[in-house]
């Protein structure tokens, strides 16, 4: 799989040919220095973007010929994103946050408060759903951005540095939460992190360097990697 970006002499290879494999309940961490290709990956699994040569199947499907629609329905049925800035409305409540992703799914109230709050029991905050986010710490707003990931029942968490707005102990309880949510209920989770302590809690590592992969470490690296 390639990403290009510009033409002629300005064309630029993000990805200069990959070929990689994600199993179904894989925890990856993926890691590089900046402009290794890294984050135009993590893109293209999040069907955000497409490879301008080769092929990226998602469950079968090839999402390079899907439309833009269709991309965003398969994000919005199968894909939970968690991002180092949180991304919460800030003056508007936990419950409120996780409510937002079911109004675009067209779910009536009843359930969008019931599915909210299970997703916030689930991740230790249920006794904060009546709080803003400018009322929570910078651990508990990471908490509520993973229950707005949960709480589509996703069958893939994508999370782009979610601990790096965080102090070591606040990263090692979100990084437990990841691990958790993968061993106990399956979901598949593959995330970009700069720190070595964070990936560890992966078990398998994938780093980039210019755009090609460099090394794919880990207990399932000999059977995720063709």
């Amino acid at each position: 799989m390639t990403k290009i970006y510009g033409s002629g002499e300005a064309a630029v290879a993000a990805l200069a040919g990959i070929d990689i494999t994600i199993e179904d309940g894989d925890f990856v961490a993926v890691m590089g220095p900046s402009g290794s290709g890294k984050s135009t990956c993590m893109n293209i699994l999040g069907c955000l973007d497409v490879p301008t040569g080769g092929h990226y199947y998602f469950r079968g499907a090839d999402v390079g010929t899907l439309t833009a629609d269709q991309r965003a329905l398969l994000r919005r049925n199968y894909i939970g994103f968690v991002f180092q800035g949180f991304n919460l409305l800030k003056r508007t409540t936990a419950i409120e946050n996780l409510e937002l992703p079911l109004i675009y799914r067209g779910l009536p109230r009843g359930e969008r408060r019931q599915r909210a709050e299970a997703a916030l029991a689930q991740v230790g905050l249920g006794d904060r759903g009546h709080h803003t986010a400018a009322e929570l710490s910078g651990g508990q707003q990471q908490r509520v951005a993973i229950a707005r990931a949960l709480v589509t029942e996703p069958s893939v968490i994508l999370a782009d540095e979610p601990t790096g707005n965080l102090d070591t102990a606040k990263s090692h309880e979100i990084m437990a939460l990841l691990k958790s949510l993968n061993v106990e209920r399956g979901i598949t989770i593959v995330l970009v992190t700069h720190e070595e302590d964070v990936a560890a809690y992966a078990r398998r590592q994938i780093r980039f360097r210019d755009g090609a992969i460099e090394s794919d470490t880990g207990v399932d690296a000999g059977t995720g990697v063709s």
